[in-house]
């Protein structure tokens, strides 16, 4: 049968991987700066990676949460250690969109109410309550568009205030760098204020971390950056470095009761085994600190780069912003120089989301293309 087609697909078929680089059926190898939306974190084929998920698969690849698995346990332990996330308790699942669907689900049995505040250009999950909370009507059928939803400009901190103190807003959901809306942050007053006035008003602040978090933007969670404390944190896509799994860090101040909760995969023995291997190989080495490292290089660079008008994000998850659109010049890349990259809401932007394993040598490789494809494509005269 053919497939349900709603992806506009490129014409290359990746076979393999390695490190930070992909081969199609050719033998093609192309630079991975993309990671397939910023899911590869420690670089396609790792071999610890490898070794630890063929080695679970070997023994157990799945049972179900009726029964104890230790393996939950080692994996929120080391996620407690490295995030620093102190306290906070892990319930597991599948994806991004599952992870902030149950932290939206548990907002509202917390505070026994319905509405949600989100953010222009947020982008959130694809499922019923997360994808009402995503400012894209495109993805929104009618039966998501029941919920209760409330998308404010970002950085509009009286609107927050006043939507707040209508007292019926279980939760405020915000990414700290935006993904798929195109790099964008808050200030450090906005997000600290929202922090305030959800302790002040009974309501949960949910931080998206599932593209920004496990190390992408120079800390382990992008909201590290500020003096802020979220109740709830979804995580997923660098989670299993390309196994489905996603989560949610719980405050204490939400307490647990069976049945509030529940999955059939989340937290398999074959998901946690792939979220262990990542976090070990993250913490020997220390990726953390190469991502800072790799960010400040490829800014430096980028600041030579006539054509780019505005650089956003951090660490490893950033923007190249043109007085264009880049789907041509993606496409130059990808075909003419073998080099993945990632678009956005943002027409005019070019997403960098590499393996956090990413060097000096693949950097200077992306902007000498990077010149060449520019010269490459026909570009407004009087853009502005």
């Amino acid at each position: 049968m053919p497939l349900f087609n709603v992806y506009p697909l490129y014409d290359v078929t990746p076979v393999s991987g390695k490190g930070v680089y992909v081969y199609d059926e050719k033998g093609t190898e192309y630079l991975d700066l993309y990671g397939g939306h910023a899911v590869i974190s420690i670089g396609h084929a790792h071999t610890d990676y490898v070794d630890a998920v063929a080695s679970q698969v070997a023994k157990l690849g799945f049972y179900s949460n009726a029964v104890q698995n230790p393996l939950q346990v080692e994996l929120a332990d080391k996620l407690e250690t490295l995030s620093g996330c102190k306290d906070y308790e892990l319930f597991l699942c599948n994806s991004g969109a599952e992870a902030n669907e149950n932290a939206l689900k548990l907002a509202s049995f917390k505070t026994g109410k319905s509405r949600v505040v989100a953010f222009k250009n947020g982008f959130h999950g694809r499922t019923s309550a997360a994808v009402a909370a995503t400012d894209n009507a495109n993805i929104i059928a009618p039966i998501n568009a029941q919920q209760k939803v409330t998308i404010l400009e970002l950085n509009d901190i009286e609107g927050v205030k006043a939507e707040l103190e209508k007292g019926d807003v279980c939760a405020v959901i915000v990414e700290f760098i935006q993904g798929v809306g195109g790099l964008d942050e808050g200030s450090a007053q906005f997000f600290e204020s929202v922090d305030a006035l959800c302790k002040a008003n009974n309501t949960m602040f949910i931080a998206d971390e599932v593209q920004s978090g496990y190390g992408r933007s120079g800390k382990f969670f992008a909201f590290q950056h500020y003096n802020v404390t979220p109740d709830v944190i979804s995580i997923a896509k660098g989670m299993g470095n390309g196994f489905p799994i996603g989560g949610i860090l719980i405050h204490p101040n939400i307490e647990a009761k069976f049945g509030m909760l529940g999955t059939t995969f989340g937290g398999n023995h074959l998901a946690c085994a792939a979220g262990l291997s990542v976090l070990n190989v993250i913490e020997k080495n220390n990726l953390m600190d190469n991502v800072n490292t790799m960010s400040n290089y490829f800014l430096k660079l980028a600041k030579t780069i006539p054509q780019i008008k505005k650089i956003k994000g951090r660490g490893l998850m950033l923007g190249l912003e043109f007085d264009f659109e880049v789907g041509e010049l993606r496409k130059k890349l990808i075909y003419n120089h073998h080099i993945f990259t990632g678009g956005a809401a943002n027409k005019k932007l070019l997403r960098i989301l590499p393996p956090l394993t990413l060097r000096k040598d693949h950097i200077n490789m992306f902007f000498e293309a990077l010149i060449e494809a520019l010269s490459e494509v026909e570009q407004p005269v009087n853009a502005s």
